[in-house]
């Protein structure tokens, strides 16, 4: 596999080297400090920062910055990258016509500009999906808890879908939400949310019936521990799949 990597480059190297790439069909990869600007069905403006920017021969093009997983700025595929140099900067131009939207990188510097030719493995084959969690449960309500009952999968709510609802061995109406990996806090506030949801639907027929919340996941981070107990939901540790 051929790897192009350049640290620091000229602004007019840095150009040279995404027209080869461009035409190798590479993925791309430049940090630098830059501005974006965004028009089409809509209009945005970043200001300067630090950013990166990724360029897929699909034409995709994402721009990064350090918080996140999601891009704060992009182009769909289907897009056609180009660049150039305007008055001594840099400047890259994601642009597609239907709709007609164009996202605009223009750098003050490149610290790292990287391509290389990716192949293979599109075809994703995913192990230990949700799916896989929801079938142990099924198959095995007592790895919740004791006397657990499962008696619907996605029911429906005003909060979305439950993943899992049943009773336990009480009869108390239990909702368990289900993650295939380690989570934070923003899990315990979906299933918080699903709980309010089920109470609200309850307390017209049994003002006094409590509702529970069960997380089932590998495993939490200490803020999820800490909003679990607030709470009084609890965890249970499983894995998608069996050892």
């Amino acid at each position: 596999m051929t790897v192009t990597s350049v640290h620091d480059p000229s602004h007019r190297e840095a150009l040279w080297e995404l027209e080869d790439a461009f035409e190798r069909g590479d993925l791309i990869s430049l940090f630098g400090r830059c501005s974006v600007t965004y028009e089409g069905r809509a209009a945005s403006d970043l200001g300067a920062g630090d950013r990166l920017l990724v360029l897929k021969p699909d034409g995709a093009a994402l721009v990064h910055t350090d918080e996140g997983r999601q891009p704060v700025n992009w182009q769909p595929p289907g897009s056609e990258h180009r660049a150039a140099v305007r008055e001594g900067r840099l400047r890259v131009v994601s642009a597609r016509t239907n709709p007609a939207e164009t996202l605009t990188v223009a750098f003050e510097d490149v610290q790292q500009l990287s391509a290389m030719a990716v192949t293979g493995g599109r075809d994703l084959t995913l192990h230990g999906s949700e799916e896989d969690l929801r079938t142990r449960i099924l198959e095995r309500p007592d790895l919740v808890e004791e006397g657990f009952e499962p008696k619907a999968t996605e029911r429906p709510s005003s909060a979305g879908p439950m993943d899992v609802f049943g009773v336990d061995a009480d009869g108390t109406p239990v909702v368990v939400e289900l993650k295939r990996r380690r989570v934070g806090p923003d899990a315990v506030g979906q299933l918080a949310r699903y709980v309010r949801a089920l109470e609200e639907e309850v307390e017209a027929e049994e003002r006094d019936l409590a509702v529970r919340g069960v997380l089932v996941a590998p495993s939490v981070t200490d803020r999820a521990a800490e909003r679990l107990a607030e709470r009084r939901f609890d965890h249970v540790a499983l894995d998608p799949s069996p050892e």
